[in-house]
């Protein structure tokens, strides 16, 4: 197999990188090297920020219309090349391909809701606020705009930037995961096809020094993070100090109630689904589940369908599961694992050990199933980002709320029931910003806004919806009155400014 090295795009074209650092992509079912990912210069990072700084001067002046039908041929491209971004996906990522597939949906999601720009962008008017005075606001773009996405989907979360970004009129540098780089230059490449400019849109690579170079470059107004805690935390704090604007989605301990009431073989698939889809490797995957009263005697099937699941290469469609991303993210998990065991946690399902046959070197580890988990064990209280799931009970809805909300994370969480009482007190009462009623993984569909809460997200604004193109946009006030040729009321100065 060929080695791609994968190329920075500075003002509308491929460029290759003059790092001397370079890092090898790797296949998670094998471990092949299957490209090389260079970290990019600080002269590059500077003539991607200089590009895109250039092209806003009349990038911002395009009108929304076209900007628009820019987004809508992009929207079809991405969906004929379907396949083509899904297999980048699972080769270099390692999720199954029905999975990446669903990732180039939902990024396609992200994709219409830039396509409703024309609507979303419109300002707001008073005429006549005041006597012959009228007052309206436009939503202006900021200019140069970062995108620093994770490993985790390297589409749907790079659509959840860019499209939005610049369909409001701002220039980008995206800076995606220096893992699974190849799904994401080629959106880039699809993009610049349907229409976008040079310079509107450039892709950078790198680690810290990059990020931090980004932050700190004077002509960059806003930045967008979404991955993990630290990270985040570090991206946030450092973008306020050099006065950005920033939105920071962060790590998760989502959790799945389960009231013996409800649909009992639909909640345990979607549970197993939720829990062990994509390997675990989600912030809105359900690592958690509390089965409350009667749903407690559940726990022996639910072992059971754990034990059924298939582990496989991406590339396998029938395999429920495929690799993790790297020998380091299996390392880490498994150390987790290992924990839960020596803290006293019950392990019902073992997947430490997981061989898939004829993939020796693979990165796979097996869904893991815990019960008799308390909330100061490390498997609870550290995002474990693998296919494990922490088993909690509980008496009523009301102890199991009690457990979510003191858990100090609130992307998402779920609950399943048949009862409309229960649902109605579960999504007033719970503190997390995402809720399924009967729907395991409740990431709402994009024209409506990513509202993680509390330690799961800084900043005011997610991404999606209305909220991201009020983050990509500043409100200006205009305040108009015009005379009438004749006008003759000019003589007098009025120390006392009155709108009546």
């Amino acid at each position: 197999m060929s080695i791609r090295e994968i190329p920075l795009i500075i003002d509308g074209k491929k460029v290759q990188s003059k790092s001397e650092q370079w890092l090898d992509v790797l296949n998670p079912a094998t471990q092949e090297v299957v490209a090389r990912v260079p970290m990019a210069t600080k002269e590059e990072v500077a003539a991607a920020v200089a590009s895109a700084q250039k092209a806003f001067k009349k990038w911002s002046k395009v009108s929304i219309t076209n900007r628009m039908r820019i987004m809508f041929n992009l929207q079809q491209l991405i969906r004929e090349h379907t396949l083509e971004l899904a297999e980048l996906v699972t080769l270099e990522h390692g999720k199954t391909l029905p999975d990446a597939e669903g990732e180039v949906g939902r990024a396609l999601e992200a994709i219409e809701n830039a396509c409703a720009i024309t609507r979303l962008q419109m300002g707001e008017m008073a005429n006549n606020a005041a006597t012959g005075v009228d007052v309206y606001t436009l939503n202006k773009p900021l200019g140069v705009g970062v995108g620093i996405t994770a490993f985790n989907f390297p589409l749907m979360l790079a659509a959840f930037m860019f499209p939005p970004a610049i369909a409001c009129g701002n220039t980008f540098v995206l800076k995606p995961s220096e893992q699974d780089p190849s799904s994401t230059i080629r959106m880039v490449e699809l993009a610049l096809e349907a229409g976008v400019p040079a310079g509107v849109l450039n892709v950078v690579h790198g680690g810290a020094d990059v990020v931090n170079q980004l932050i700190e470059a004077d002509e960059v107004k806003a930045v967008s993070f979404i991955g993990s805690t630290p990270v985040g935390t570090h991206i946030y704090n450092h973008a306020a100090k050099h006065g950005k604007r920033a939105q920071c989605m962060m790590g998760a301990k989502n959790h799945m109630v389960i009231m013996p009431d409800a649909n009992k073989d639909r909640a345990i698939n979607d549970l197993l689904g939720s829990a062990f889809g994509a390997a675990g490797q989600r912030c809105m995957a359900n690592p958690v589940t509390i089965l409350v009263g009667e749903a407690r005697n559940w726990l022996p099937e639910i072992v059971e369908r754990a034990k059924l699941m298939k582990v496989g290469p991406g590339t396998q469609r029938d395999a429920d599961l495929g690799p993790v991303v790297s020998p380091q993210a299996k390392a880490r998990i498994i150390k987790l694992l290992d924990s839960g065991v020596e803290q006293g946690a019950t392990l019902l399902v073992d997947g430490r050990q997981c061989e898939v046959e004829g993939y020796p070197k693979g990165n796979f580890v097996g869904p893991t199933m815990f019960s008799n988990v308390k909330t100061d064990m490390d498997i609870y209280t550290q995002e474990i980002f693998g296919p494990a799931l922490c088993v909690l009970e509980a008496e009523t809805l009301e102890e199991a709320i009690d457990i979510i909300n003191a858990n100090p994370n609130g992307n998402g969480t779920s609950l399943f029931t048949s009862s409309g009482w229960n649902a109605r007190k579960f999504e007033n009462d719970i503190d997390v910003g995402q809720i399924g009623i009967n729907v395991p993984i409740p990431v709402p569909v994009a024209f409506f806004s990513f509202t993680g809460s509390r330690a799961s997200k800084l900043g005011d604004l997610g991404p999606n919806g209305s909220q991201v193109v009020r983050f990509w946009t500043q409100t200006k006030s205009v305040t108009a009155r015009w005379f009438e040729p004749d006008h003759q009321d000019g003589s007098d100065v009025h120390t006392t400014i009155s709108l009546k």
